[in-house]
């Protein structure tokens, strides 16, 4: 195998389970309202969530239920005190990941 092949092999996915698993993640990722989601919450170390039915502009149910599926994918972490809730980015490389995807999509950073 040259180099070239096993650096790929390297940095991409290559086993099934691997694959499956990264793309329920980057599902749970996809929608609008939880990527805005995500981006509020990577500009700070926790956010409440009524702090984030603030910024975002909905509803508490809907931020719930959108909180709870990328709770469930392991996607955030989740702290409770007394009557609330706050809730965090679990893993540094999430924001490195949406910081990849601003890169590669967002038109004002590819100029």
């Amino acid at each position: 195998m040259s180099a070239a092949a096993e650096k790929v092999e390297d940095v991409l996915i290559t086993n099934e389970d691997d694959i499956h698993l990264a793309s329920r993640s980057l599902k749970a990722m996809a929608h609008p309202l939880r990527l805005k989601i995500l981006c509020i919450l990577g500009g700070h170390t926790e956010v409440s969530v009524q702090d984030i039915v603030e910024q975002v502009g909905t509803s508490q149910s809907n931020i719930s239920q959108h909180l709870s599926i990328l709770r469930d994918k392991g996607i955030l972490a989740a702290r409770k005190d007394a009557n609330k809730v706050y809730y965090r980015i679990s893993d540094p490389k999430i924001l490195q990941l949406i910081g990849s995807l601003r890169e590669a999509f967002c038109s004002a950073v590819r100029r």
